[in-house]
C-alpha cells in the first residue's frame, strides 16, 4: 500500500515542485495551506509521514508539531526557510524528526521520507532484535520501549539515538560521532541538537534516565546493568 504523505506548505510554486516529486515516487499526497487544514487532514486520514513548514498561517508549524506530537510518534520533517540553529533547536524541542532548510534539493527531501520510513518499518538492521537491561527493553522491529513495565513513547529520531547509544554502549561517543550516526554525514547541525535530544530521551526513560551517562567535555555513553542482548 502507498505511503500518505501530509504535505503543509503555504507557497504554492513549492508545494507544486514538492508534490510532483512525492508522486513520482507513488506517494499519497494530501495537501494543507494552513495549519488549521493540516490538522483537520492528520485527524480524518492516517499519514504515514508529515512534511511541515514552520511558517503558516493560522497555526505555525511548531503549534502543529506539537498537536501532533500529543497524539502520535509519526515521522515529522520540518520544512523552513529559517536557518538560525536557534530555531532549528526548536523544533526538534517540539519533536520534529528532521529538519530542512530553504533552498533545497526535492531529491534529497524525498531520500530523507524514504530513509525515515524505512526505519518505522524496520527495514533498516539494527543487530539482535530485542535489548534489554534492568527496567529497560527496546524493540529494534516493532520500536517499542518499556520503562519498568511501562510503554514509553519516543519521537523516530530520539529511537534512532536510544538505539546508537545503546549499539555503541561502553564508548563515549562524542557529539560529532552522534549527529553522523543518527542524523548522517550531511547533517551540518549544532552540536547542541544532541544536547537537547539527550535531554527529551532522559526525561522519557525517568529512573533508568541514568544509563544515559555524561563524560563532561567529551560527550555520552550508555551504561546499562544485567544487560540482556
Amino acid at each position: 500500500m502507498n505511503k500518505n504523505i501530509l504535505l503543509v506548505e503555504d507557497e504554492p510554486g513549492i508545494r507544486k515542485l514538492i508534490l510532483m516529486y512525492l508522486r513520482n515516487e507513488n506517494f499519497n499526497v494530501l495537501e494543507a495551506e494552513d495549519g488549521e487544514e493540516a490538522l483537520k487532514l492528520f485527524r480524518a486520514y492516517k499519514i504515514d509521514c508529515v512534511i511541515l513548514d514552520i511558517m503558516l498561517p493560522l497555526l505555525d508549524g511548531l503549534q502543529v508539531c506539537e498537536y501532533i506530537r500529543n497524539s502520535s510518534d509519526v515521522p515529522v520533517i520540518m520544512l523552513t526557510a529559517k536557518t538560525q540553529e536557534e530555531d532549528k533547536l526548536r523544533g526538534f524541542e517540539y519533536g520534529t524528526d528532521e529538519y530542512v532548510t530553504k533552498p533545497f534539493s526535492p531529491k534529497v527531501l524525498v531520500a530523507r521520507i524514504k530513509a525515515l520510513l524505512n526505519r518505522v518499518e524496520g527495514k533498516v538492521s539494527k543487530g539482535n532484535s530485542i535489548f534489554s537491561a534492568e527496567g529497560l527493553t527496546v524493540n529494534y522491529i516493532t520500536g517499542k520501549i518499556t520503562v519498568d513495565n511501562i510503554d514509553v513513547a519516543l519521537t523516530h529520531k530520539e529511537f534512532d539515538l536510544l538505539v546508537f547509544l545503546i549499539q555503541n554502549k561502553g564508548i563515549i561517543l562524542s557529539k560529532d560521532s552522534i549527529l553522523n550516526g543518527v542524523w548522517g554525514y550531511d547533517y551540518y547541525g549544532d552540536p547542541r541538537t544532541v544536547d537537547t535530544h539527550i535531554k527529551r530521551l532522559r526525561e522519557k526513560l525517568k529512573a533508568r534516565s541514568t544509563y544515559i551517562v555524561t563524560a563532561r567535555g567529551r560527550g555520552y555513553s550508555f551504561e546499562a546493568p544485567n544487560e540482556n542482548s
